[in-house]
């Protein structure tokens, strides 16, 4: 009999050290936190095979670096937003990508095409207009709004993972969201403001 047997309580093992040794507790780890990076990597790049493939580019380093993490699960989530956070700014930076993706959007709200109803349309036309206005930010403001913004993390999870102040996290996202006001409320859709 073990010594938590004998005192009549029942420990639950660290699922972090239990991830390091079973490979059944890494997998449900793994799973637990694939989908909110690989939505994070998706609304970054507004392009799934690219989310796809950045996501997996995310959890081959976590493979490689896991057994040198030493965090709770919390820091491992954040550690995991950081590790997207750098591979979506580095194939940014890579790669033409912002580029394309402005000439898509423009191209793409501008085209004319079969009508399948006006709200529809605007609906898309505002989105596009959005993505655009993200797309002029830095990558660490695009970084910082999307946590924020459609990721849901605290101000105070956002500066762990790019490893800066809570109040420098604030300002960045103030800053950042003032750029993205002036650039919507400068945008026009079918003579209509568009606001955020």
């Amino acid at each position: 009999m073990s010594i938590t047997e004998l005192s009549g309580f029942a420990f639950e093992p660290d699922p972090m050290t239990q991830a390091k040794s079973d490979p059944g507790a890494f997998t449900r780890l793994y799973l637990r936190h694939y989908d909110a990076i690989f939505r994070y990597c998706a609304h970054r790049l507004f392009e799934r095979t690219t989310a796809e493939d950045i996501t997996s580019e995310v959890f081959l380093k976590m493979v490689e670096n896991f057994q040198t993490f030493d965090g709770n699960e919390k820091q491992f989530r954040n550690w995991l937003y950081r590790i997207a956070t750098n591979a979506v700014n580095e194939h940014m930076r890579k790669t033409a990508r912002r580029s394309a993706i402005l000439t898509w959007v423009q191209w793409g709200s501008s085209k004319a095409g079969v009508d399948e109803g006006a709200a529809a349309d605007e609906s898309q036309d505002k989105q596009a207009v959005i993505k655009k206005a993200l797309l002029t930010l830095k990558p660490e403001e695009q970084a910082i709004v999307t946590m924020r913004f459609f990721e849901n993390l605290k101000i105070e999870e956002i500066a762990e993972v790019v490893g800066t102040s809570a109040g420098t996290v604030r300002s960045q996202l103030s800053r950042a969201m003032e750029k993205l006001r002036k650039h919507i409320s400068s945008a026009q859709i079918d003579g209509q403001e568009v606001t955020l």
